[in-house]
């Protein structure tokens, strides 16, 4: 299927995207996967800017006061199990602590400032742990757990096929995305690229679907002022040929829109909160 054009408005929304910090031959550098970038411009609508995740991080309040949405994204790297008291990494796992420290505070932030937040694969156990909850290292080794990881001995288009459903729970956040959307039924294929995943849900959030074997694929934030959701799956990619990503991407882009905007500071000024300048 050809990826289809778009047409923006005048004024996109801005959407930061977190970096990765990475070292790419000798030197240090701010990445982020070019498929997220395509999926916020092209998927949700969206300006696309990337945030660095330098030694010193960012204010958390300086960010929120320019963006108009935040994504985060998967990685390669696993969120560091020091910040929920899991066992130290194994050798050879990568670990990304100027992400982690950079994108723990800045969930909380966004969320208690009505900020929408899309999280995809990392962005989803990001926002578990910022909430207090914990992960499984490697889901695969857990009695009764499929093994979520790609076969990384297959083309990419392999890896990152469909490898199972999920199913969204009944009255959640994507079962309102899927009939907005026309999608019937709450049962759906996904691709499955990770080994990190939650195990003890964080205070105030909420599963929005699981896996056949029972893992938790999706979750979002009780309460939130503003669009608040987070998968494990990866919908950026070709995101154009799916209808259930292409859903979920329209949706954040909605999200972001000023009159919606204006309806979040309504809420948080009717809870005591400050509106955003």
């Amino acid at each position: 299927m050809t990826k289809p054009p778009v047409i923006h408005a005048p004024r996109r929304p801005l959407i930061g995207i977190p970096c990765d910090w990475r070292t790419i031959g000798i030197h240090p550098f701010h990445a982020v996967g070019a498929k997220y970038v395509t999926a916020a411009a092209d998927g949700a609508g969206g300006l696309p800017m990337l945030i660095p995740v330098t030694e010193q991080p960012l204010d958390p309040d300086e960010i929120l006061t320019r963006v108009d949405g935040l994504m985060f994204t998967g990685s390669p790297s696993n969120v560091h199990p020091e910040l929920y008291a899991g066992t130290p990494p194994r050798e050879g796992v990568m670990l990304d602590p100027n992400r982690d420290a950079t994108t723990l505070p800045l969930l909380r932030a966004a969320i208690a400032r009505g900020v929408p937040i899309f999280a995809i694969c990392r962005g989803l156990q990001e926002l578990n742990v910022a909430f207090g909850g914990t992960l499984h290292q490697h889901v695969e080794e857990i009695p009764g757990r499929l093994d979520h990881r790609e076969d990384k001995s297959q083309p990419i288009e392999v890896q990152y096929g469909p490898a199972h459903d999920v199913t969204a729970v009944r009255g959640g956040m994507i079962e309102k995305i899927l009939s907005d959307s026309g999608i019937a039924g709450l049962t759906f294929s996904v691709n499955s690229v990770h080994s990190q995943g939650i195990d003890r849900l964080g205070e105030g959030l909420r599963i929005e679907a699981t896996a056949p074997d029972g893992q938790i694929e999706a979750i979002a934030v009780e309460g939130a002022p503003a669009f608040a959701l987070a998968v494990q799956w990866h919908p950026e990619w070709r995101f154009w040929e799916n209808p259930v990503a292409r859903a979920l991407f329209a949706a954040f882009g909605r999200a972001l829109l000023p009159s919606a905007k204006e309806g979040r500071e309504n809420r948080l000024e009717a809870h005591g909160e400050a509106r955003l300048v």
